[in-house]
């Protein structure tokens, strides 16, 4: 079905209708959600709140435009109030366990996702959602820039300041070495 078509039948309280659109959308925005928010519980909450708010909307969406990139700002809002929230509790440390030097590729690959997971977290979180929809959600510049709303020229900055500093991340925690790094 069409996604404006299927917009149309949640307007008119189809209850099948928004059950697909959610299930047509849920592990995208859950996705963004969690590589913004690093945490499941949250990334959870944060997506049950971005379908929540988008069926309220669904009346405001320029069916002109795609309706991914307005769902997937939605969800970027939704995250960024919950780490402004975040930041006002105290801070908690996560528990590293050390990783032996006979792992598996498994292992390492594992940790090395868990690394850049942590990386991520360190970052602003407008360069986050732009890095998050440009690489995980294959989003181009363009839109990502009406997602976000922004300038165009703002989002490659963005994705290439998160990239920049991901590796810097990754560098200190010694994740990376530097010579097999470029931005």
């Amino acid at each position: 079905m069409d996604i404006r078509q299927l917009v149309t039948n949640c307007l008119t309280g189809d209850q099948s209708a928004m059950l697909e659109l959610v299930e047509l959308y849920r592990s995208r925005v859950f996705g963004l959600c969690y590589r913004m928010l690093g945490q499941v519980q949250d990334a959870e909450d944060a997506a049950q709140e971005t379908f929540v708010r988008v069926l309220k909307n669904l009346s405001r969406w320029d069916s002109s435009r795609d309706f991914e990139p307005w769902l997937l700002a939605i969800a970027g809002n939704r995250c960024r109030t919950a780490i402004s929230k975040r930041m006002k509790r105290p801070a908690s440390q996560p528990l590293v366990e050390p990783i032996e030097d006979g792992r598996t590729e498994t292992q390492a690959f594992r940790h090395l996702a868990e690394e850049v997971q942590v990386a991520l977290q360190e970052l602003r979180p407008e360069y986050r959602q732009a890095f998050v929809l440009f690489h995980e959600h294959e989003m181009s510049y363009l839109e990502i820039a009406a997602a976000m709303e922004c300038p165009l020229g703002t989002v490659k900055t963005w994705v290439h300041r998160a990239r920049r500093e991901l590796i810097a991340c990754l560098q200190r925690r010694q994740v990376v070495e530097e010579r097999r790094c470029a931005v």
